[in-house]
């Protein structure tokens, strides 16, 4: 019988584990459509999976100032400002430096140099050097957690599911404006991606994922999950899955709407 593992998306080794879109023109790995509500985009850019991508988005131009030949010059110094005047204040240092305040001391010592102040807990991060994808998924890896988990058979990939809160999701917020009957307090956790592999398929590992999920969402206190599904989409394409299967999952139609609709679950 297949051993099945469900595993959180937290660093580069997790990372690794993403299965690819089973459609090559669409890429969970650098999508960043749902964290960019005005220029996101579903495309395959491979140059957001190696590490060193996460300091732009591997799509947009990101040279240098001071390579792009139309780059506005340095400001030059105004010949006709006034003179510099020295400080008139009686009070302040004579010495070089910032004037120094007494009160501020204790403010300035590091506190973990103190001993008897109490450690701060480190909090789980994402290397600055990380690939793009990876880093939009633990924005909120310190506070809320992480925001993918990966379904594994045997080992091998089998699925993906992105999730987290609403805030963490711009396009879902502006998705959600066309709706003003949805209920707004309290808001939702939402799911906005889950896929199998084409090997995978016709096993309920989709199915299986999203209760995962539904059940980490609980634990962080959340009280209801959304998602928004693609009426038309082919099944086997669509990340964001159809209506049919998310009321299999357990969720209800919110919105019925033809090209946007809403499921929702209370948890």
């Amino acid at each position: 019988m297949a051993r099945i593992e469900i595993v959180d998306v937290g660093d580069e080794t997790r990372f690794g584990l993403m299965p690819p879109c089973a459609d090559p023109s669409f890429d969970h790995r650098t999508c960043d459509y749902w964290e960019d509500a005005d220029r996101g985009s579903k495309a395959s850019r491979p140059g957001w999976l190696r590490s060193g991508s996460g300091s732009s988005d591997g799509s947009r131009s990101t040279a240098d100032a001071s390579g792009n030949p139309f780059a506005p010059a340095p400001r030059a110094t105004n010949p006709f400002a006034p003179p510099s005047r020295p400080s008139t204040n009686p009070f302040a240092s004579a010495s070089s430096g910032p004037a120094r305040n007494p009160f501020l001391d204790d403010l300035a010592d590091d506190p973990d140099d103190n001993p008897l102040a109490p450690k701060r807990p480190a909090r789980p991060a994402i290397a600055a050097d990380a690939p793009r994808k990876l880093q939009l998924l633990g924005r909120g890896l310190g506070i809320f957690g992480t925001y993918a988990k990966v379904l594994l058979v045997d080992d091998e990939p089998a699925g993906y599911c992105q999730f987290g809160p609403l805030s963490a999701y711009p396009r879902a917020l502006r998705l959600r404006e066309l709706y003003p009957r949805l209920p707004v307090t309290p808001l939702p956790a939402v799911i906005t991606c889950i896929a199998t592999t084409p090997d995978a398929r016709r096993h309920g590992h989709a199915l299986r994922l999203v209760e995962a999920v539904c059940a980490d969402l609980t634990g962080r206190g959340f009280s209801a999950v959304e998602a928004y599904p693609e009426v038309h989409a082919a099944e086997d394409v669509t990340p964001a899955a159809r209506p049919e299967f998310w009321i299999r999952a357990g969720f209800q139609l919110a919105v019925d709407d033809e090209r946007y609709p809403v499921v929702r679950r209370e948890l």
